[in-house]
């Protein structure tokens, strides 16, 4: 509150002389004009103002608050000259008004006029955020207005973590009359990274080890700074190991020593590297690494041929999928093994040159071939399930992780069919005789028919066209036909032509049957179901039988081939022309 009193005021004498005596006395009245400052002699200090005599008749009473500092205390005395601002002159009632405050202030914004007309740097605290900007508090309380745009050399995301800093500005706009001011704290900055810069130049050249700092991440790289200029630390000169992004390594801000892998004055293009600063660790992986060791890594990635592992830093080693099991027939490495997943394997190939590691990981585990060669070798009988069928033939489980063979031809003495599948099915059990086992192609040729000798040399006295058997098991069809078993080792077709109209066959089925035809040539025995034992080759044998007996001890084969072997050779000659005119 500001408010003018009437006093006994000193002489003029006593006031002349009180501004005589201060360091700081003017001539009494000489600014004490409307709008300036003036200087005033403290006359009376009162519980709640302080006098002031400017050089008048009358003094201005200011209120005590305006004396008071930071802790509210007032230091002021009877006699001090301070400076004040003269609001108006005296009234017509001899009053005058002052301010303390006022004074301050535009002596603060003199100075700070002074400043930036000088192109001095002043100091602030950034205050709080404001449209736009910042509001920075500056000499005397002044607020004066930091643009966002003018706060850093980059634009700053989050202006409020700034607030309750204190920095050193530049003023770049004044107009005292509008109480408006422009700070820049980028100028500055901006100075100062050109001065470092054309420092750093002067030193710079490749091969040279620096330290830096972190300033900016992208997905190729970092930008780290020199001191004024800027250098790319790309990715792949990073680390020696495997880097997805730079931010798995860095953050803006870190400490980081780097060396300069090329450097262009013109451009002023820098190039960096981190892990040239480091050891290459394939320099002794020959050592760490020796051939069958046992090691264990992180999957850093899959393909489709295999899956890399780490090994260590900046170590990598190749499981190929060919290498991962046996017994399995891995379509996708993704099948066995999971990035990021830890996983052990053996060394198969190491080539410290062309940096290349080969891993094993079914080398963990015995082979089954060499299992299955200790344990069987050619002419052994073993036992199975068919696992899979070909035009070619058929595949027989011997052990896990072991096939072996049996080509079509191997199947039956007395059985040729278009297709093995016509004779068997997946999953079937089968008995097989091992005929030879390739080791350097690790392959095994198995054989069925050889589980019993060959028929041939007896089919043609036992089984002669018209020979009727009561009971043939029914042991796979086929679209043309279906083969059945006579005894274990002989086999026969029947064609869908020599089976009934409406009868329906299925595997396993007992039927009574006629044979029809035994051909030496192609070793093919094939009976019929119609009119069994009606034919005219089944009334000859028939009669035949009739006439010669049954001796005791000796076969019906026997028999016949003893008193009737020209006849029977002329029965089988006839049947087998017949059949083939048919």
């Amino acid at each position: 509150m500001n408010q003018t009193i009437t006093t006994n005021n000193p002489s003029p004498d006593s006031f002349a002389a009180l501004f005589e005596n201060s360091a700081d006395a003017k001539p009494a009245n000489e600014e004490a004009n409307e709008g300036n400052i003036a200087k005033g002699l403290i006359v009376q200090v009162t519980r709640d103002a302080v006098v002031v005599d400017i050089g008048g008749k009358s003094e201005g009473v200011i209120s005590k608050d305006e004396f008071a500092d930071a802790m509210g205390n007032v230091t002021v005395k009877q006699g001090d000259i301070v400076d004040v601002f003269v609001e108006s002159r005296e009234s017509d009632d001899g009053l005058i008004s002052l301010s303390k405050e006022k004074a301050d202030k535009m002596k603060v914004w003199d100075e700070i006029s002074g400043a930036c007309e000088r192109d001095e740097i002043i100091e602030g605290t950034i205050s709080q955020r404001v449209k736009g900007g910042l509001s920075v508090t500056i000499k005397g309380g002044v607020k004066a207005f930091l643009p966002g745009s003018q706060v850093d050399l980059r634009p700053v995301r989050n202006l409020d973590k700034l607030i309750g800093q204190t920095y050193e500005f530049k003023v770049i706009k004044f107009n005292k009359k509008r109480g408006n001011i422009v700070l820049s704290r980028r100028v500055l900055l901006e100075r100062e990274r050109d001065e470092m810069k054309q420092k750093t130049l002067k030193t710079l050249e490749e091969g040279q080890v620096l330290e830096g700092t972190i300033k900016n991440l992208t997905e190729y790289g970092a930008f780290v700074d020199l001191g004024g200029i800027d250098g790319l630390l790309h990715i792949t000169d990073m680390s020696w190991g495997r880097v997805n992004h730079p931010s798995e390594v860095f953050k803006v801000g870190d400490a980081v020593t780097v060396k300069v892998l090329k450097y262009n004055p013109e451009t002023e293009r820098v190039s960096l590297g981190l892990k040239q600063t480091q050891e290459d660790p394939w320099n002794h992986v020959q050592e760490a690494y020796p051939l069958g060791k046992k090691v264990s890594g992180k999957v850093m990635s899959i393909t489709d041929y295999g899956a890399f592992v780490e090994l260590e830093p900046g170590v990598e080693g190749l499981i190929h999928v060919s290498e991962m099991s046996w017994t399995k027939k891995i379509k996708h490495p993704s099948k066995m093994l999971e990035v990021g997943h830890e996983v052990e394997c053996q060394v198969l190939e190491v080539d410290s040159k062309a940096k290349r590691i080969s891993l094993g990981l079914k080398q963990l585990e015995p082979d089954p071939w060499s299992l299955f060669t200790d344990k069987y070798k050619p002419g052994d009988k073993i036992s199975g399930k068919i696992r899979s069928i070909t035009d070619y033939g058929v595949f027989v489980g011997i052990e896990d992780g072991v096939d072996g063979m049996v080509h079509k031809t191997d199947l039956s003495w007395t059985t040729k069919a278009n297709h093995p599948q016509d004779m068997y099915q997946k999953g079937d059990d089968v008995e097989a005789i091992i005929l030879s086992i390739n080791h350097d192609e690790k392959k095994v040729s198995l054989g069925i028919k050889q589980i019993w000798d060959d028929p041939w040399g007896n089919l043609l006295q036992s089984y002669l066209p018209g020979t009727v058997i009561e009971e043939v098991v029914v042991v796979s069809q086929a679209d043309y036909g279906v083969f059945v078993r006579i005894v274990e080792g002989i086999e026969a077709f029947i064609p869908n032509g020599d089976i009934p109209d409406g009868m329906t066959l299925r595997k396993g089925d007992l039927v009574r049957a006629e044979v029809s035809n035994v051909d030496s040539m192609d070793r093919r025995l094939t009976m019929t179901l119609k009119d069994v034992g009606q034919s005219p080759a089944a009334e000859q044998l028939s009669t035949l039988k009739r006439e010669s007996g049954t001796g005791k001890g000796s076969t019906l084969g026997d028999l016949l081939k003893e008193k009737f072997g020209d006849k029977l050779q002329q029965l089988a000659g006839e049947s087998s022309s017949d059949n083939s005119d048919a």
